[in-house]
């Protein structure tokens, strides 16, 4: 990187980025790079040979963050991108009844850190179909509650962010890199059709790892937690009411994603090759179905994480870095925040920073896999899929957090790293859907508020149920936004 002088005394970085992968999580991250630097050159190297994955379209919380930062508006993603409105996750058949994994921070009372409303929900066996907004239920939208979070034709997503990337000044190659040579100081240059040098390299390149496995990044299976690791993906015609939940539907062998976007939906069955292959795996999803499918992909992952996303000059983000499952849609929120982090570390780097970063990524990685596992964690044992889930290991830290939150609620207290993408609420949710929590003692908990707490949170609770919302369907507030 070179030192610019300029007026006086101002001294300013100027640095040059390649970044290999032109995927959702290469665009992200130079659009987030863009928009923090002025004098940082970022070049993409993508080969149109290879394909994107295109295993998530819907995004979590963090996308309202990333959109902000770059000045993209949700008008423009539903113009442009098929976009559909996002407000949580629909569980069919996991639990004893359909359960609804929304976070609703009107419903968030906390006293002292602790979570009155959801003491008060659970002490009461409120159940998660009677607390959730009954408007989400019915598939319609809340004009004055729009959501932040929204589903994606993912190719057209990746053109979108292309456009702007070059607005942004972001250089795209086509390009195949065949070599990557290494030194003392990390990666030297990458060799395609010419030779690139760059002084920062980001690993976009997806499951093939292309740059940080050969700077030694080794990479950690969540295998014996999580042992799904295939999946098939197929389109279908949209239902005649459009949904504003993602749909995981309980399958044999796994579970299966229903998505909306405006031209189609966007499905697919994770499951774990142990018990069922691609082939079975279709039929199982016609036969629920009722008609045949086309499959157009067919996607084999081991789910896990880099013990080192960053060494020396070289990074890795998206799926090159980690990947779980794409229950809960957590590889976008994990390309921003990796983004995020980036950008507070990169000027002046050393390897305190690189240090750092490592250690909160880590962090990330194991809230996670500790939240996905957690969704697992059921009766259910009607397949010898699910017979072998109900037996398999916990992570260590969520086998110690399940007994201890048992008893008593997670707090926010708990959840501090602001890199995290779950926190106490979202597992407070899923814990009760699921039955997780001994009622008893969550009883004794919220009653030892004294009087004048439980009255206020009694009256906080009735006034979040009497809240009246203006409601549309789904079509209607896509087309009122994609017409502005």
């Amino acid at each position: 990187m070179d030192l610019v002088k300029s007026n006086g005394d101002c001294t300013t970085y100027k640095m040059k980025i390649g970044i290999v992968g032109g995927g959702t999580a290469g665009l992200i991250a130079a659009l987030v790079l863009k928009s923090r630097f002025k004098n940082i050159e970022v070049t993409i190297i993508k080969s149109d040979k290879i394909g994107t994955i295109g295993v998530g379209e819907g995004t979590s919380e963090q996308w309202h963050s990333f959109c902000d930062f770059c000045g993209i508006s949700f008008t423009e993603l539903i113009k442009e991108t098929d976009a559909t409105f996002k407000y949580a996750l629909k569980f069919t058949d996991w639990g004893k009844e359909d359960y609804i994994h929304f976070v609703d921070t009107d419903l968030n009372l906390q006293y002292g850190f602790y979570n009155a409303s959801y003491g008060y929900v659970i002490s009461n066996n409120i159940s998660n179909k009677e607390y959730t907004p009954n408007f989400i239920w019915k598939d319609k939208i809340a004009i004055n509650s729009i959501p932040y979070q929204l589903n994606f034709n993912t190719f057209m997503l990746n053109d979108f962010l292309t456009k702007k990337a070059k607005l942004n000044n972001v250089n795209i190659l086509n390009d195949e890199i065949v070599d990557v040579v290494t030194d003392v100081g990390g990666i030297k240059s990458l060799k395609g059709t010419k030779e690139y040098i760059f002084d920062f390299y980001i690993d976009c390149s997806g499951f093939k790892k292309l740059l940080i496995s050969k700077l030694g990044a080794v990479w950690k299976s969540y295998k014996e937690y999580l042992p799904l690791n295939e999946a098939i993906a197929f389109p279908t015609e949209n239902e005649k009411e459009l949904s504003v939940c993602i749909n995981a539907i309980r399958m044999k062998s796994g579970w299966m994603w229903q998505t909306p976007t405006q031209g189609r939906q966007g499905n697919g069955y994770v499951f774990c090759n142990d018990f069922i292959n691609a082939d079975e795996a279709k039929k199982e999803v016609e036969q629920y179905l009722g008609k045949k499918i086309n499959v157009f992909k067919n996607i084999k992952f081991d789910p896990g994480a880099l013990d080192t996303p960053w060494i020396k000059n070289c990074l890795a983000i998206g799926l090159s870095s980690s990947f779980v499952e794409p229950l809960e849609a957590s590889a976008l929120g994990t390309v921003i925040n990796q983004s995020f982090l980036l950008i507070h570390k990169l000027i002046n780097y050393s390897e305190k920073e690189i240090t750092e970063y490592n250690d909160q990524i880590n962090k990330l990685n194991n809230n996670i896999l500790e939240f996905i596992r957690l969704h697992y964690v059921i009766e259910k044992t009607d397949s010898n899929f699910w017979k072998y889930i109900k037996t398999s290991k916990l992570p260590n830290s969520l086998y110690y957090k399940l007994n201890k939150w048992r008893h008593k609620l997670p707090t926010q207290l708990e959840f501090d790293d602001i890199n995290l993408l779950y926190n106490h609420r979202n597992f407070i949710v899923i814990m009760h859907a699921l039955g997780l929590f001994n009622q008893e003692s969550i009883q004794k908990e919220f009653y030892s508020l004294n009087e004048t707490l439980q009255k206020m949170t009694k009256e906080h609770y009735l006034q979040y149920k009497d809240i009246q919302y203006i409601i549309k369907s789904h079509k209607e507030t896509i087309d009122y936004y994609g017409n502005i």
